[in-house]
């Protein structure tokens, strides 16, 4: 017997030897990153009027960790936030390390954002980024540093032995291009390569254990996570983040959002130049199509904005989290060679690298004179066409998409902040320079100069961690350019994820071809028209060098400003309630009894939610009777169907209410329920203190 057990190890071992295939242990977590829903600026659209009353979707960080057989891990985690700060990762890495030592680092974790513009700010850092937020909000920052690392801490827990799988589907109703007439610019011999002016392509990753139990499936698709739009005022993980509530809600049956062992994630891609809005841009108040070079209005027929599929955001975002969701499952639900569902087999590896962008100096091989082109960076800078805004969000003052010639007056404005020099004017031209970013330093840095550029490989599979938001064609030549790179220096066929908005944030990056045109996200390429070249040339390198095993010089490291932050944010001074009526007082009780699609709205006397954030807890729950003595939850702040808005009713005495609103969907079981809200209110004389509010009981009928 012992015998035939070592002939059979031996076997194994000389299969192994021979295919080259790798074990893993790979784990998969969640955790709830949401801010305070209430009194805070939101990050996306940099509108001032946008600041928090509540919340629909609580947002949660994804992550994944992969070992291999030489006990190389690396780990990706993706966050429903604007996009990630380079002071969060830093301080997610310290964390990290205090408790595993370091296993963990700069170079094998990549933390990327989805991009939601209906999630506060205050956590970037960088004045520019923060401006509209009224500067750093520490509540912010923790409460995504807490929660990356614990979705970090939960998938290094759960590591066990199990499979990678790879697929593809095309998703062709989700998203268009919002700058059509820049992509026009690439050459038409490379857009006749692609049949649509974005990618349609989703990408998922299925974790598997060995018994082929899933574990999570994550997929990147490109498009905006902007179907909120600028007036809504509740926390939302808009599209993405609904899509991940479906698919999560199919695996983890009879869970609230947030909770169960499967996790299903959307991650970002080259979205740059990708908008959900498929409706297209028209003119708010004639309904007649906007100008496509300059996305204006003639005088009197409104602003010029995109919307749809839905007749309003709430309907548009469910619809096209729905498309995606249901997408992701058609690939959970099928393993077939029309979906190039196939195994991740390979070595870990991983390598990283920080750019001094302003002081690069390298080379680009350029096609059309058939020699290597000398291309250096550019101070950060800022376009005219950047205070514009966008079809999904639309700017301010008169500013025009596509400005190549600048203005006296804002000129003066300009130089009267920071002037820019000579120099850069000339190395961002054609873009007028709006606000010269790379020389403001008061308070502190307004922009990065410093950036990490970062490449994960698992197997055959590389995973290109960029710092910002690629257009659709930017993204493109990098993909191609990393495969055929990492073929010639002795690789295998690999595919190549791009993921955007990865581990700091330097606005957008265009094609050189793009740039010309000058609209809001060349306006917004911060380096100059050689950006994109820059990080083609730094790319390229990291994926020769990882593959070869050879060590990069780690360049230098983005300056510490954490002490340096300012703020304008008020805290909460104290809470009042009315005489005789104490918070969790019911102010407006549910009807008796309701049936399917209507909406339950119950209003309590609240303290300020920013008082407690209730992370991985809940403001409130919607809980359903189960016999005399139990009530079981059956919907909590992160279901879709529930909204939770906070009004300040008397601003001197401190008083303020919150209405939960809970629309009836078609799934909903019969029965009696109640509404039940936790809060924290502050006591005038100091000192934090919970308190809980119940609502009478109803009845849901049978529809």
């Amino acid at each position: 017997m012992e015998k035939l057990e070592l002939l059979i190890v031996s076997v194994l071992a000389t299969w192994v030897l021979i295919s080259g295939v790798e074990a893993y242990r790979v784990g998969v977590g969640r955790a709830d990153v949401t801010g305070p829903p209430v009194e805070i600026h939101f990050m996306g659209y940099a509108n001032l009027k946008q600041v928090g009353r509540g919340l629909h979707l609580r947002q949660f960080a994804r992550s994944f960790v992969v070992e291999d057989d030489n006990q190389r891990r690396v780990v990706f985690c993706t966050v429903d936030a604007g996009m990630m700060g380079y002071a969060v990762k830093r301080e997610v890495i310290k964390r990290l390390q205090q408790r595993y030592g370091p296993i963990y680092n700069d170079e094998n974790v990549v933390i990327s954002g989805t991009h939601t513009h209906s999630g506060v700010g205050g956590f970037l850092m960088h004045l520019l980024y923060d401006i509209s937020i009224l500067g750093f909000v520490p509540q912010t920052f923790e409460a995504l540093a807490q929660g990356i690392y614990l979705s970090i801490k939960r998938a290094n827990d759960n590591l066990t032995p199990g499979k990678i799988f790879l697929s593809k589907t095309s998703v062709l109703n989700v998203n268009i291009n919002r700058s059509p007439t820049s992509y026009l610019r690439n050459p038409e011999e490379e857009r006749a390569q692609y049949e649509h002016d974005v990618d349609k392509t989703l990408t998922q990753l299925r974790f598997v254990d060995l018994e082929n139990n899933l574990l999570g499936a994550f997929n990147w698709y490109a498009v905006h996570p902007v179907s909120m739009n600028n007036t809504n005022k509740l926390v939302s993980s808009d599209n993405v983040g609904y899509a991940e509530l479906l698919l999560e809600k199919e695996y983890n049956t009879n869970k609230v959002p947030g909770k169960g062992k499967f996790v299903g994630a959307f991650c970002s891609s080259n979205l740059g130049d990708v908008s959900p809005n498929i409706m297209g841009p028209k003119c708010s108040i004639s309904g007649n199509d906007c100008d496509l070079l300059s996305s204006k209005c003639p005088a009197k027929e409104g602003e010029c904005f995109a919307s749809g599929p839905g007749h309003d955001m709430f309907e548009s975002t469910k619809i096209i989290g729905t498309r995606l969701a249901e997408a992701a499952l058609r690939l959970l639900n099928e393993n077939s060679e029309e979906s190039n569902y196939r195994e991740i087999t390979g070595e870990v590896a991983y390598i990283h690298q920080f750019v001094d962008m302003p002081n690069y100096n390298g080379s680009s091989y350029n096609p059309l004179s058939r020699k290597l082109d000398i291309i250096r960076g550019c101070h950060p800078a800022m376009g005219y066409s950047f205070a514009a805004g966008t079809t999904d969000g639309p700017g301010a003052f008169n500013f025009e998409q596509g400005t190549i010639t600048d203005n006296a007056m804002w000129n003066a404005v300009r130089d009267f902040i920071v002037p820019p020099t000579q120099e850069d004017i000339s190395c961002h031209a054609p873009k007028p320079i709006l606000l010269a970013t790379g020389r403001a330093t008061f308070p502190y840095e307004w922009q990065p100069k410093i950036i990490p550029t970062q490449i994960l490989k698992i197997g055959d599979l590389i995973i290109a961690a960029v710092p910002g938001e690629f257009t659709t064609m930017a993204g493109r030549r990098l993909r191609n350019k990393l495969a055929a790179v990492a073929v010639a220096a002795g690789g295998r066929d690999t595919e190549v994820i791009l993921a955007g908005l990865s581990n700091i944030y330097t606005s957008y990056v265009t094609t050189p071809e793009e740039y010309q045109a000058q609209r809001y996200e060349a306006a917004s390429t911060i380096f100059g028209p050689n950006t994109h070249s820059i990080y083609m040339d730094v790319y390229e390198g990291l994926t020769k060098a990882m593959i070869r095993g050879e060590k990069v010089n780690p360049g230098p490291s983005p300056p510490y400003m954490n002490d340096r932050m300012l703020s304008m944010n008020t805290g909460v001074i104290f809470d009042g309630h009315p005489i005789g009526k104490d918070f969790g007082y019911v102010k407006l009780q549910p009807n008796n009894e309701y049936k399917i699609n209507d909406t339950v709205k119950v209003t309590f006397i609240a303290g300020n939610p920013r008082n407690n954030i209730f992370h991985e807890k809940t403001y409130f729950v919607i809980e359903r009777k189960i016999n005399e003595e139990r009530w079981k939850v059956a919907y909590t702040d992160a279901s879709w169907e529930t909204k939770f808005i906070w009004e300040r009713t008397h601003l001197i005495l401190g008083f303020s209410d919150v209405h939960i609103h809970w629309t009836i969907n078609t799934n909903t079981l019969p029965g009696e329920y109640r509404v039940r809200h936790f809060g924290n209110y502050k006591y005038i004389l100091g000192g934090i203190f919970p308190y809980e509010g119940i609502s009478q009981s109803f009845i849901v009928k049978e529809d």
